[in-house]
């Protein structure tokens, strides 16, 4: 029927993401920025999960936590920051400014405000006082190079200041300046995470003066953050766009007018790619892998029962919807796992239909690949699912 959109159905869009997402076997990447790049963002609230994320779609596993660490802590190619939804991810650093620009001006604007609010609530100093306490930390830090918010506080005391937040709520609690400032100084893009304190795992950091990076104009920025989303997400709604982003649905339309999206049909409606993506894709070859929670393709796209069968998510999902670790079988995830006390990597089936012996050979090979090349670390989730609590204490 002329005009009839072209309708992707969810075989072709699974096989998209397994090319797309690096987790077809030929599509592995060699290095830890080929990663980011085809994923646009790596979730960075948990730090293993971004090292976990790295690692199952690395063709080399074993590489993981050196070039990691390497591109986040000596090359500075990977930069941990704020971004969409205010949010900490990892991103590539030439991204840095699209991101900045087309999503953490408005949410630092916000966090600022927040901050000022909150303290003048409490009868904290005002802002004449937090502009001085603000300048005199920074140059604390540029003496330093990178430095942990309790060396700061011992150079700029008076981050040590405490203030009621929520007084009278059943919320209530004491914040410092000092936790308060640095988080809006993070998304104001003025400072970064460096390297933890501890391994990889640690969630105990150091922040450093986060390097020079241009100006933007915010919808050139929001357009070519929708291009790079649409290129690894693709096809996608209008909805799993505004959530992915935080953004107004007008800066939505207005990013996929700009980057000349093309409407197709998915299974939820009217969905986007880009012009160059829009012939059928071919199956990808079998494939398996373990994801972390927040994995970037779990957390993808909003709109999720093409992939996540919604029985599965009372196991997968923690009460805030925060995602588990997954197993996945060519294209749709089918299990989750975890790690043991004593370093076995525990998984189970929650979906078998479809999942024979050469999805349950694959997907045993990725236990044994994830075993090796995690060692004797042991990983806990952030945030803890009720799948893998049980995996973990069996």
């Amino acid at each position: 029927m002329s005009g009839q959109l072209r309708y992707i159905e969810v075989a072709e869009r699974r096989a998209r993401l397994a090319v797309g997402q690096r987790l077809a076997g030929a599509a592995r990447a060699d290095s830890p920025e080929e990663v980011a790049e085809s994923l646009v963002a790596l979730h960075g609230t948990d730090p293993a999960s971004v090292f976990l994320a790295v690692g199952a779609r690395l063709a080399d596993a074993a590489k993981t936590v050196p070039e990691t660490e390497r591109a986040l802590y000596e090359d500075r190619t990977l930069l941990r920051m704020h971004g969409m939804r205010h949010t900490v991810f990892v991103f590539p650093t030439g991204l840095v400014p699209v991101v900045h620009a087309s999503t953490g001006l408005t949410v630092a604007a916000r966090a600022r405000a927040a901050l000022i609010k909150d303290m003048a609530r409490a009868g904290a100093p005002d802002t004449e006082w937090l502009a001085e306490v603000e300048a005199s930390a920074l140059a604390a830090l540029a003496r330093r190079g990178e430095a942990t918010a309790v060396e700061l506080a011992q150079d700029e005391p008076r981050l040590k200041e405490q203030f009621v937040y929520a007084a009278g709520k059943s919320y209530e609690g004491v914040h410092t300046v000092s936790s308060r400032l640095w988080r809006v100084l993070g998304v104001e893009g003025r400072v970064v995470r460096g390297r933890p304190l501890g391994s990889w795992t640690s969630t105990q950091f150091r922040w450093a003066v986060a390097p020079p990076s241009p100006e933007l104009p915010v919808a050139e920025a929001q357009s070519e953050l929708v291009r790079r989303w649409l290129a690894a997400c693709g096809p996608a709604t209008e909805a799993d766009l505004k959530w992915w982003t935080g953004w107004k649905v007008t800066d939505v339309r207005a990013a996929l007018k700009a980057v000349g999206a093309v409407t197709v049909s998915v299974d939820e409606g009217v969905g986007y790619v880009l012009a160059d993506a829009v012939e059928p894709v071919g199956a990808a070859e079998p494939w398996a892998a373990l994801l972390p929670g927040l994995d970037p393709t779990a957390m993808g796209w909003q709109e999720r029962d093409w992939y996540c069968p919604p029985e599965l998510r009372s196991a997968l999902f923690d009460r805030s919807g925060n995602i588990g670790p997954t197993v996945w079988w060519d294209g749709r995830i089918v299990g989750g796992w975890a790690q043991r006390p004593d370093g076995e990597i525990a998984w189970r089936l929650l979906d078998t239909e479809g999942v024979g012996h050469e999805a349950r050979t694959a997907i045993e090979a990725e236990a044994a690949r994830l075993h090796a090349w995690v060692g004797p670390t042991r990983v806990t989730p952030r945030f803890r699912t009720p799948l893998e609590r049980k995996l973990a204490s069996a």
